[in-house]
């Protein structure tokens, strides 16, 4: 187990490097002011120039009921490094209906708008008298696949959390993407509001968009992209063979060995270590991202939880030999785990 992005005009700019590996790939800041729609690839949204707050910026508004938009910034290719923005956001429902919002940056954007990663605000939140209401302020998703209903139910706490936010008021985003994991700071804090190590999306680089949502005015400006050398990693790691894995966790460490065979997206194996020895394991994977669960015995002499039967769920990303993610233990534990495949 594992104890384990006076108008829409950019600009760019070469930043000289230090190094040579640098040199040889020159960063291209690009910079949105966002005085104007101008250039926006918005087809399912309404995007227009607005002066909010004392601010030139963009106002995207959503049409519908209960649905999300993205207005995708243009000539945007965006794999790792940082991402920054200033975001407000007003609701347009009627007083007295509690409304949290909706307002994001969305990043690695398929052309379609149909993937993407995600960081979005729940302003209202925040300011709710139910303490899981207010960790539920500032959250991830990763759509199709990964909303915040599904990652919720599996994986509470994980995916959201609190920060100090306020409706009608620009707040200062950044985002930290290195390769398979993100960060996001607000107000130009050094300190992340949330951490995720372990994107969920399949693709690795794509565009940057401006996430809103129906029933409110979102307001953007001030975008400005800064790439940096991107990680080397490619999708499509195969999870079958022998691993040596270490689980880090609330409930302490652990030890194990996990056969895995994989035919198609079907996986399937045994989990040996304090869980039990042999115990079977079933799972999928796709394009190098795995989903495992089993079932095994607490151990007597855990400090923590009564021993008896638990079921232990995985996922994470396998890439080469090594892999990475999260292992939950219901009712017992949760945590990181980290794998390298023997030879």
């Amino acid at each position: 187990m594992i104890t384990l992005k006076g108008s829409l005009n950019y600009s760019a700019v070469t930043v000289l490097a230090g190094s040579s590996l640098l040199a040889q790939t020159p960063e291209r800041v690009q910079t949105f002011p966002l005085r104007d729609a101008t250039g926006l690839i918005a087809p399912k949204v309404k995007a227009g120039a607005a002066k909010y707050l004392g601010r030139e910026s963009v106002r995207i508004t959503v049409d519908g009921d209960d649905r999300a938009g993205i207005a995708l910034l243009p000539g945007t290719d965006f794999q790792d490094g940082t991402i920054e923005a200033d975001i407000a956001l007003k609701t347009t429902t009627q007083p007295g209906v509690r409304y949290p919002g909706f307002i994001g940056i969305a990043f690695r954007v398929s052309p379609d708008a149909s993937h993407y990663e995600l960081f979005y605000l729940r302003p209202g939140n925040s300011e709710a008298a139910d303490q899981p209401m207010r960790n539920h302020a500032v959250q991830y998703v990763s759509e199709p696949g990964f909303g915040w209903y599904r990652l919720r139910r599996e994986w509470p706490g994980v995916y959201e959390s609190y920060a100090e936010l306020a409706m009608e008021t620009w707040t200062k985003v950044r985002i930290v993407v290195t390769g398979r994991a993100a960060k996001l700071y607000l107000n130009g804090s050094a300190r992340p509001s949330l951490v995720v190590d372990g994107l969920k999306g399949e693709d690795l680089h794509g565009g940057v968009g401006l996430w809103s949502f129906t029933d409110e005015e979102g307001y953007f400006s001030n975008v400005r992209i800064t790439p940096a050398v991107p990680q080397s990693l490619k999708n499509g790691s195969d999870a079958a063979g022998s691993w040596e894995m270490r689980y880090s966790s609330d409930a302490g460490a652990m030890e194990a060995l996990m056969e895995l065979h994989r035919d198609g997206s079907q996986v399937t194996g045994a989990w040996s270590g304090p869980l039990g020895d042999g115990r079977p394991i079933t799972g999928t994977w796709r394009n190098g991202y795995v989903e495992l669960s089993f079932g095994g015995e607490w151990p007597k002499e855990s400090r923590q939880g009564a021993p008896g039967p638990v079921n232990a769920f995985l996922t994470g990303w396998i890439d080469g030999d090594s892999g990475k993610g999260r292992m939950r233990v219901e009712a017992r534990s949760d945590g990181v785990w980290v794998a390298k495949r023997k030879e």
